[in-house]
């Protein structure tokens, strides 16, 4: 099902179905699952979505740094922003954003995927510089608690992006952003019943 329309943004240039890139690499996907959605939380339960999520990105070596619910077409959807490890280097990072909107038995996510590419770790150290360690590494806001995974610190917040336009988390935000202004939901995914949290009842 192509439940998400709208999603062929310019600059990107198709290189699979349902899969396009642009100049700086970065991949913009769209992709459908036909099961209940694996998420932690219903989507009106915020502080428990955000947690979970936090744990489970962190299991898988990650760093979840931005989670909200805002709105895709006419649906609610789980927008997120999340770091990994580029795998086999050394040093780097790939960001990750994606919208998922959930129905009770099934979902569909628009994904974008940036990584670092040549110098790495210039963001973090122009912002440690400024704000110093000690400001510079914070408990994640989400789940304070959490072990594991990349940490959570200042340099991924959205008020550095203008000082550093070209940086993979930079494209990955303004990406999201015009993916909110440009999508529509196709009607008879809109019709499906809502996902109303894990283990809910379904008719």
């Amino acid at each position: 099902m192509r439940a998400l329309l709208g999603v062929e943004l310019p600059g990107y240039r198709p290189v699979d179905t349902d899969a396009w890139l642009n100049d700086h690499g970065d991949v913009l996907s769209l992709h459908f699952f036909d099961l209940v959605p694996d998420l932690p939380a219903a989507l009106d339960d915020g502080p428990a979505l955000r947690h979970g999520l936090t744990h489970f990105t962190a299991r898988a070596g990650g760093g979840l740094i931005e989670a909200s619910v805002k709105r895709l077409g006419e649906l609610p959807a789980l927008r997120q922003i999340l770091k990994l490890p580029l795998p086999g280097q050394p040093s780097g990072q790939a960001f990750i954003g994606s919208c998922t909107v959930p129905r009770a038995t099934c979902s569909t996510v628009v994904k974008i995927q940036a990584a670092e590419r040549g110098m790495t770790g210039m963001r973090e150290a122009v912002v440690m510089a400024k704000l110093g360690p000690e400001s510079y590494f914070r408990p994640h806001p989400y789940a304070p608690e959490v072990q594991g995974g990349l940490p959570f610190h200042a340099a991924d917040h959205g008020q550095w992006d203008a000082e550093f336009p070209d940086h993979p988390l930079t494209r990955v935000r303004r990406t999201l952003d015009v993916l909110a202004e440009a999508v529509t939901v196709d009607p008879a995914f809109a019709s499906l019943p809502p996902f109303a949290g894990p283990g809910a009842v379904r008719g």
